[in-house]
């Protein structure tokens, strides 16, 4: 059987995409499967006995940018490329397509249309909802209707759509898209990857790590709340390891203020991120109110695995509170409520064992449903059209089971 995975990250990128599609193509291939990627892109140099045994098809344009400007004329070129290779590679009998850039599923329908392959939408992020949280465009405007039309019309003709959780899901349905068609699939992390790292000897403080892109769906208004309160407490450090839009931002209110507790860091290698997660004793993922469900965090994995629990600061309905309460991993403060982070870490740092005792917790739920073999085999079943693997609430497959560590 040939799979067509499509997506403008691939290995050896390091974006979450890249190595989320990379672990799926390598162990499709180990399934025995003939893969070809569409990506795009002129990576960076690796170790190239790591390379997938998959065809890759790459496609020569702009590079990608985060600039207004550099962003369309990557998508624009990727687009027209992905769509060319796509129609010339050899008849897929499935497609899976990610949402780097947006609209990419309108490839993957097209295909189905005029090829027949099976064809799967991974939904990393939820467009042109995102594009309407984040402000880019308005929510009345001809622009979210036109996107809304085109992305709407690919969901209505895939074989099977993969939300990250179920506030993604609840967005696809308000959306008009079946229920039936929506598979509900988390993220993963690689327990063999991340090992359990001991905290560190110091017990008389608390090292708060945040790792990966700090970006404008992220509440960074709240952290910088408390971190101000908290600035002359010993007992507290915060490490920022990653980039992003808002990491910038950080740095000038660190420096307006002269703040001393907080140390910034550049991104990691992916072989290097189970010590790098392991540094911290709790790890703090956050999520601005609006995007609920238009984007899923996927930090939470990888300290799950390390063995760290999670402070998360969003809304109540997002995926990263729900695993918080159903594995009694960690807490969840909501968006704005500074005196309750404060009271929250100073409740934490009189009583330790409890930050011990949620990240075993955090471990033993990646390894018994967010570890790598697990993800991959689901995203596979939904590829290919097998039925072993169906994720939703609307199943209660995953019961809300074990209950918040709250503060007294």
């Amino acid at each position: 059987m040939r799979v067509l995975l499509m997506n403008q990250f691939f290995w050896p990128d390091s974006a979450a995409t890249s190595q989320l599609l990379t672990d799926v193509a390598r162990d499709l291939v180990a399934l025995g499967y003939e893969v070809h990627v569409i990506c795009g892109g002129t990576y960076a140099e690796t170790n190239p006995e790591s390379r997938p045994d998959v065809v890759v098809h790459q496609v020569q344009g702009f590079r990608f940018s985060r600039s207004t400007v550099g962003r369309i004329l990557s998508y624009a070129s990727f687009y027209i490329g992905a769509t060319w290779k796509a129609f010339r590679v050899p008849r897929p009998d499935a497609v899976l397509t990610l949402t780097t850039p947006p609209l990419l599923s309108v490839v993957g329908a097209l295909l189905k249309l005029f090829k027949g392959s099976r064809f799967c939408i991974w939904e990393m992020d939820v467009y042109p909802d995102v594009a309407v949280d984040l402000g880019y465009i308005k929510s009345r405007g001809i622009i979210n209707w036109s996107i809304g039309v085109v992305a709407d019309w690919s969901r209505r003709n895939a074989d099977s759509i993969i939300a990250l959780g179920e506030c993604m899901r609840v967005r696809l349905l308000a959306r008009g898209i079946q229920s039936e068609t929506i598979a509900v699939i988390d993220n993963w992390a690689d327990s063999t990857q991340i090992a359990v790292a001991p905290r560190h000897t110091d017990r008389n403080s608390l090292l708060l790590l945040y790792s990966g892109n700090l970006g404008l769906a992220h509440d960074v208004e709240t952290l910088i709340g408390a971190i101000r309160r908290l600035r002359d407490d010993a007992r507290f450090r915060f490490l920022f390891v990653g980039g992003g839009p808002r990491h910038a931002e950080l740095a000038s209110f660190l420096q307006a203020d002269k703040i001393n507790s907080v140390e910034l860091r550049s991104y990691v290698p992916r072989g290097e991120l189970g010590s790098s997660l392991g540094a911290g004793d709790i790890g703090i993922v956050t999520q601005r109110e609006t995007c609920c469900g238009s984007v899923v965090p996927s930090k939470v994995y990888g300290l799950l695995a390390a063995g760290r629990p999670i402070l998360f600061v969003g809304p109540g309905a997002a995926t990263p509170a729900s695993i918080v309460r159903r594995h009694a991993c960690g807490w969840h403060i909501d968006n704005g409520d500074v005196e309750g982070l404060v009271s929250l870490l100073n409740h934490l740092a009189e009583h330790p064992d409890e930050i011990s005792a949620a990240g075993r917790n955090g471990r033993l739920a990646l390894e018994q449903e967010f570890d790598r073999p697990l993800g991959t085999a689901r995203i596979i079943d939904q590829l290919v059209g097998t039925t072993s693997y169906r994720h939703s609430t609307t199943n209660n497959a995953y019961p809300e089971q074990a209950p918040p560590i709250s503060v007294p």
